[in-house]
């Protein structure tokens, strides 16, 4: 069938009149008339019908097309005011966008070349097979189709023939399409109040059945066109799956060869790259997306599920659900599955557990994105939604703007979700998708204020007025709605108005349950019938929104494409004027690198020698343990006077000592020892040439982290008590030299003591006559006093070679007494005081001197001989010194079989945790040369995807 329109003004009776020539033709011997066709020619003034040439053969919309026509050319009449007005300009502006005709539809000259082509096609493509079914189902759903069709018409030409029989301008032929022209033009006729004005008038009842006959066509033409986009959202549906297979066929063919991502993937990539991209360097962030805001509880998230056709968030009654901004970016697929970008699992939508799960992660992260003592986080949660007949956009969910901030929430709540919002939509590119409360009274809105502030002209704004069926039942004035959805209430501007039904209450309802639930409820509302078809419905919006939204995207990504090109040249001169040796390594790379030279020194623990070992275990052991030994082991001993009683108490005390704090005290030392060993490699790398001091503070800190975290094996000390015991309990030395080796460590300790004992004394006596002298040192009184007991205690103890380590009563009375004589007064915990170390220095040197006379005794020892010399002291210290070889070895070969193993798999876990804390790298590894070198990756990425998108982005047109 063909239809076409032809357009003159003619002149009749001193005004000028616009007719339209209609040609219906039909090439298939249809109903409608003949090939010569029918000519109707309609006056009516400043009138002009729109009809778009139908695709010829396609899907037999031809009668839809008719209808559509029919209805249209009824619609342009309608009630302003209590005058019937021309209303082609409102009528106009609500007609959906048909501009994609233009492009689509060829011009007449090329229909039958076109015609030929798509011949040629058929016949190529007689091979391609469809299922069946598919086939069969359209053949029926269009039978059924038409058959409604011919129904509607024949009752609208009995209701017209039963009317009023208005008068046509030119007669007709007769059949259907004559009898809707003549309805046309008495609808057209039925304009004419306006020529009253001018002298010309009608009487009242004539006006009112007018009035009355239009309402009834509006309402007539609202049931029409629910009950076409109703038919064609079910052939929609039939064709969903014919969809799936087609898409999956298409998918199967790329098994062999990497995929290619979608359009609104590539360009979801560049958001995910700028998401967190922060540098004094940066370059604005200007990339379209669609902000979602509205006051809290206003239906956001019920909107965004609508246009995702899934219930996808977690929802509660009355408290904040959204925490966290949740960036969505939807596009079309063959399967409805939802999948987080950090995430490989996919979510069937279609599944209620998958879906329950899906709620429960969104929470988790939100949850989990919320620092401590805050209520809501600025991170954003990246989520991809897929599935058939979705529109390709990417829309971001902020939290609902609060009026009232409660007990449980932080202080700056409020504020920070304001900030948010304004961020978002700071954006001269973003899409404010502002969305209202169709419910609740227009003054308690927050949102518009903040909307209007951020674009003041509404030049990218969409507003949406949810919960309209509550607001239909408690409305006590309907004209606030119509005010609100013509922009005159609210002091805000817009792209559009919508007016959308989210939701019956019911948390558990489907999306297809709510979607049924507002359609039936557009098709009878009273209310909502003047707003139009395309101004409601969550399908319409979301239509809208997509449309505009790559509007936007194509008008402003190849400027920003350029704005990072520009920023990366600056950064990269940069960094050659400062860092132009090195090379840009940023915080990733870095940690790569302080990692293998971490692991690297872990190694080298194992090039050392056990003999070093042997010999820094040994030497930190003795340093530990030697004021145990001469305090609590030796002097009681020795100070005893008898051979036997040494003999028993150092015994007793040994096996004390070994059955209790030495192995655990051992284990320690050998912990210290590996620390101290594997901190000197990292200081000696320090003092390389090739050291960079930009990894100090994290090699530090993952060291730290390590050694807090290691514990020594458990079994290690129980080990070591056995072989200590059964060394301490030999006391048979074996030859010559071992005797040497422990007096010489018995000469050396005793030295030690003797020197840290002198020093002792000389802090109590004050400095001698050299200091005073040469080095300007003057003794305190006290100093003074200690030194004449000094004094005093020497010369008792020099006639007393066996005095005990306790003064008596009466030898601390003689001692006063004495100095009491010179003029000293002193009193008895002051000769204490200097007692000890007096006492200390004279022992030691008594010791020192029985260890140089028992060189010769030797032999005295080995053949058992008794006698005034014993050397009772060095059988101790060479007991200790076995003692001490056998637990340095025990202690080397743990740290070089387990405990080394053990320290460097805990720097790994510990480096892995600190790989994954990205914040705990920014803290450890920062500075200029650090943030440059991020900033020019990020740049670089980002203008790698920028261009990839919009290579793909020509490509599509």
């Amino acid at each position: 069938m063909e239809i076409s329109v032809r357009m003159w003004r003619i002149s009749n009776r001193n005004r000028s009149l616009q007719c339209a020539r209609i040609i219906i033709s039909s090439n298939s011997g249809g109903q409608f008339g003949n090939d010569r066709g029918t000519v109707v020619q309609i006056p009516r003034r400043e009138f002009a019908i729109l009809v778009a040439r139908a695709i010829r053969g396609a899907l037999k919309l031809r009668y839809l097309l008719l209808g559509g026509a029919a209805a249209g050319g009824i619609s342009l009449h309608q009630v302003d005011g209590g005058l019937k007005t021309n209303s082609y300009k409102s009528w106009k502006d609500n007609l959906p966008d048909m501009t994609w005709l233009n492009e689509l539809l060829p011009p007449p000259e090329k229909i039958d070349a076109w015609q030929g082509s798509v011949m040629e096609l058929r016949d190529k493509l007689k091979d391609f097979e469809i299922d069946p079914k598919y086939s069969e189902l359209g053949k029926e759903r269009m039978a059924t189709l038409k058959e409604w069709f011919d129904e509607r018409l024949d009752r609208a030409i009995r209701a017209t023939e039963e009317g009023e029989g208005d008068e046509t301008v030119v007669q007709a032929e007769p059949g259907k399409a004559s009898v809707i022209l003549q309805r046309m033009t008495a609808a057209a006729e039925a304009q004419q109040p306006k020529a009253s004005m001018f002298g010309k008038s009608k009487s009242g009842n004539k006006i009112d059945s007018l009035y009355s006959r239009v309402e009834q066509l509006q309402e007539e033409l609202i049931k029409v066109q629910l009950k076409y986009q109703k038919e064609i959202e079910k052939l929609e549906k039939d064709n969903k799956e014919l969809r799936k297979q087609l898409l999956l066929r298409g998918k199967d063919t790329q098994v062999k060869r990497n995929v290619k991502k979608s359009l609104i993937d590539l360009y979801t990539d560049v958001l995910d790259e700028l998401t967190g991209f922060d540098s004094t360097y940066r370059s604005a962030d200007h990339l379209p997306r669609v902000v979602v805001v509205g006051d809290q509880s206003s239906g956001k998230t019920s909107v965004l599920e609508m246009i995702a056709k899934a219930r996808i968030f977690p929802r509660g009654a009355g408290e904040m659900m959204t925490r966290a901004p949740v960036k969505v970016t939807l596009s079309e697929g063959p399967y409805h599955i939802a999948q987080f970008k950090d995430s490989s699992r996919e979510f069937d939508l279609s599944k209620e557990s998958d879906l329950v799960d899906l709620r429960r992660e969104v929470e988790l992260r939100m949850m989990n994105s919320v620092r401590e003592g805050q209520t809501v986080s600025d991170q954003v949660i990246s989520m991809t939604v897929r599935g058939p007949g979705l529109s390709r956009m990417v829309l971001v969910d902020l939290p609902g703007v609060i009026s009232t901030q409660t007990m449980d929430m932080a202080d700056d709540t409020k504020e920070s979700i304001l900030q948010m919002s304004r961020m978002y939509m700071s954006n001269p590119n973003a899409i404010i998708l502002c969305i209202q409360d169709g419910s609740v009274d227009a003054e308690r809105s927050n949102v518009t204020d903040l909307v209007s502030q951020m674009d003041p002209q509404g030049k990218r704004t969409i507003f949406v007025l949810t919960k309209v069926d509550l607001a239909e039942e408690s409305l006590t004035n309907p004209e606030r709605i119509k005010k609100i959805l013509a922009g005159q209430l609210f002091p805000m501007k817009a792209l559009g108005y919508f007016a959308v039904v989210t939701g019956r209450g019911n948390v558990n309802d489907t999306i297809d349950s709510i979607k049924k639930h507002e359609e039936d409820f557009f098709r009878k509302s009273k209310l909502f019938k003047a707003v139009g078809s395309t101004h409601v419905t969550t399908k319409n919006l979301s239509f809208a929104v997509s449309e505009c939204f790559w509007k936007m995207v194509r008008e402003t990504v190849e400027q920003q494409a350029d704005g990072f090109k520009a920023m990366r040249f600056n950064l990269e001169t940069e960094w050659k004027n400062n860092f132009p040796r090195l090379r840009e390594l940023d915080r990733d790379e870095l940690f790569e690198k302080a990692r293998g030279e971490i692991l690297d020194e872990v190694v080298n623990l194992s090039q050392v020698s056990a003999k070093e070992w042997e010999e820094s275990i040994t030497k930190k052991l003795w340093e530990s343990m030697s004021i145990h030994v001469f305090e609590n082991i030796f002097l009681p001993a020795a100070q005893s006077g008898s051979a036997n009683t040494f003999n028993t108490t150092v015994d007793i005390r040994l096996k004390q000592w070994a059955e209790q704090q030495l192995p655990l005290k051992c284990v320690e030392v050998g912990w210290d020892v590996l620390k101290q060993k594997f901190i000197q490699f990292l200081e000696k790398a320090k003092a390389s040439k090739n050291h960079d001091d930009i990894f100090d503070t994290f090699k530090g800190a993952v060291v730290e982290a390590a050694l807090q975290k290691h514990e020594w094996e458990d079994k290690a000390p129980d080990v070591l008590r056995v072989i200590q015991l059964n060394t301490l309990e030999d006391r048979s030395v074996h030859d010559k030299p071992q005797w040497d080796n422990a007096l010489r460590f018995l000469e050396e300790s005793l030295k030690e003591r003797l020197n840290s004992s002198e020093s002792l004394l000389n802090d109590i006596v004050g400095p001698g006559s050299f200091e005073k002298w040469f080095k300007w040192k003057y003794s305190t009184d006290e100093q003074n006093h200690c030194a004449s007991i000094k004094t005093e205690v020497e010369h008792m103890l020099s006639h007393s070679n066996k005095h005990s380590p306790m003064l008596t009563q009466e030898e601390m009375t003689v001692i006063r007494k004495n100095l009491e004589s010179r003029g000293v007064k002193v009193d008895n915990e002051l000769i204490k005081k200097t007692w000890f170390p007096v006492f200390r220095k004279y022992f030691l040197h008594k010791s020192l001197t029985k260890a140089f006379e028992c060189r010769k005794g030797y032999w005295m020892y080995s053949k058992g001989v008794e006698g005034e010399m014993d050397c009772n002291e060095v059988v101790l210290f060479w007991r200790i010194q076995q003692m001490l070889k056998v637990t340095a070895n025990a202690l080397r070969q743990q740290v070089v079989n387990r405990e080394a193993r053990r320290l460097e798999k805990e720097i790994k876990e510990v480096l892995e945790e600190f790989g994954q804390d990205k914040q705990k790298l920014q803290q450890l590894l920062t500075g200029k040369r650090v943030q440059l070198a991020e900033d020019l990756k990020r740049v670089r990425q980002i203008q790698e995807k920028l261009e990839e998108f919009i290579q793909a982005l020509n490509s599509e047109k």
